[in-house]
């Protein structure tokens, strides 16, 4: 059974001083960051039974659109979408320190899928939802051995380290901030 966790209320933190009652998030979140996940999934499929590794089109078939879905997200609802790893191959998409966090509550507990925090960014107070991304068997043909690793990332990701997973692995997390101001007009 799958388990979000509600951390406003278990994970207390000087950083995310509570507001006078703070509108709160909507379904439209989940919503949206479901339809990303499945977006992923789904083409992701796509390189299960390839004869030959994928390569830069193929990534821009499978990966690329994924973040450009959660970008067009981002900007059409005024939300910060964004994806993060402590296993990253991109280094934009490190994890800050709430990811952290998340990320290791998340590796504590496989049954855990998304948790939602009060947060503040750029001093701007808000929800943040975070959703674990798992590793599936067609993601290996990218994020699999390291020694596997398509030519194309080796020479595109000097630094990547998002290889070595197995099927069912944390792989990273979704992570969407939603100002207070707009929480409740969704």
């Amino acid at each position: 059974m799958r388990r979000v966790l509600l951390a406003l209320l278990v994970v207390p933190s000087a950083l995310h001083a509570q507001s006078p009652s703070p509108p709160r998030p909507t379904a439209a979140v989940v919503a949206a960051v479901e339809e990303i996940d499945a977006m992923r999934s789904g083409l992701a499929a796509t390189l299960e039974g390839r004869a030959s590794p994928p390569d830069q089109q193929v990534f821009g078939q499978v990966c690329r659109p994924v973040g450009e879905r959660a970008k067009a997200v981002a900007a059409e609802r005024g939300w910060q979408v964004v994806q993060m790893a402590a296993r990253n191959r991109n280094p934009a998409h490190a994890l800050d320190a709430e990811g952290a966090r998340v990320t290791r509550m998340f590796e504590a507990d496989a049954e855990l899928t998304a948790v939602w925090l009060r947060s503040r960014m750029n001093g701007t107070p808000g929800m943040r939802y975070f959703r674990r991304i798992t590793v599936e068997a067609s993601c290996l043909a990218c994020h699999g051995a390291r020694d596997a690793r398509p030519a194309f990332v080796v020479t595109k990701y000097p630094d990547d380290r998002a290889f070595g997973f197995q099927p069912g692995d944390l792989r990273g997390l979704y992570a969407v901030f939603v100002p207070d101001s707009l929480a409740g007009r969704e």
